[in-house]
């Protein structure tokens, strides 16, 4: 695809590094068109590029406004929508609801398409089209980061690309650690990215041993790694517009949201340099 095309441009205020300009776009793969939307910061320059992936919900407002907020920091960021196979942006149905057995089987289908090799390659092609972008400072290393199912999705991009991915981030990952022969945790080896792992407090209760094993397999590997389990923190606590929890108390946590924001950007600044 050629350069961003501009579509509309958001205000930040005086605080704000940068102004942040959003475009949708269209990304070649080898299994299709990946509809996705670029953020970069306004005026002429280069930035260390940064590829978000999303949670189950998919490519929406939300996102769109995190990639906002990171273009702000100075990156030039790719969000894909992960369902483009079957689907345009965002790919649920409005009122998508985990405790609807129609709405589950619907996502089930959604995501059977991503497996590894899929993630692997789509990973290949979003870095190859933030590549071809003017705004992308191409001496330096990318960023991955994830959220929810996305999580996973960092480890497979970064060992896809060990030359071109320096840094990547999980936030209340999903399905980081498994007794499957295509565990992404399997994939450290073959990194050369510093890591950032954020865990659930309730995911790190289901499966206290998984932070033990991500941390065995980076130490093993030699590799930089933090992880950290955020106490009192539900899985997609980074997320504004999460729903609430079947009981009914709020997911979103707007405290521990920022502190784990501010573990990304020094991530990045140290490592995307």
């Amino acid at each position: 695809m050629s350069e961003l095309p501009p579509i509309s441009r958001i205000a930040l205020g005086s605080a704000a590094a940068h102004e942040a300009i959003l475009a949708e776009v269209e990304i070649k793969t080898p299994n299709g068109i990946c509809d996705a939307a670029l953020a970069q910061p306004g005026g002429e320059g280069e930035w260390p590029g940064v590829i978000l992936f999303v949670d189950a919900f998919g490519l929406r407002p939300s996102m769109r406004d995190m990639a906002k907020r990171l273009a702000q920091n100075g990156y030039t960021v790719l969000v894909p929508n992960p369902y483009y196979r079957s689907t345009k942006a965002p790919g649920l149905p409005v009122g998508f609801s985990f405790s609807n057995p129609q709405d589950r089987e619907k996502l089930g289908a959604l995501r059977a398409q991503l497996t590894a090799d899929a993630v692997a390659a789509d990973a290949t092609a979003y870095a190859a089209f933030l590549d071809s972008q003017r705004s992308v400072k191409k001496s330096v290393r990318m960023g991955v980061v994830g959220y929810c199912m996305g999580g996973a999705m960092t480890l497979r991009a970064a060992a896809a690309l060990p030359d071109r991915v320096g840094a990547g981030a999980s936030l209340h990952g999903g399905g980081l650690v498994t007794d499957t022969p295509e565990s992404p945790h399997l994939l450290v080896p073959r990194l050369k990215a510093s890591y950032y792992f954020g865990i659930a407090a309730n995911d790190d209760a289901k499966e206290p041993e998984a932070k033990i094993r991500l941390q065995e397999a980076f130490d093993a590997a030699g590799a930089a790694a933090k992880i950290e389990v955020y106490a009192g923190c539900l899985h997609g606590w980074c997320v504004k517009d999460m729903p609430p929890s079947p009981d009914g108390k709020p997911i979103y946590n707007e405290a521990q949201a920022e502190r784990a924001w501010n573990e990304l950007i020094a991530l990045f600044k140290q490592s995307l340099v």
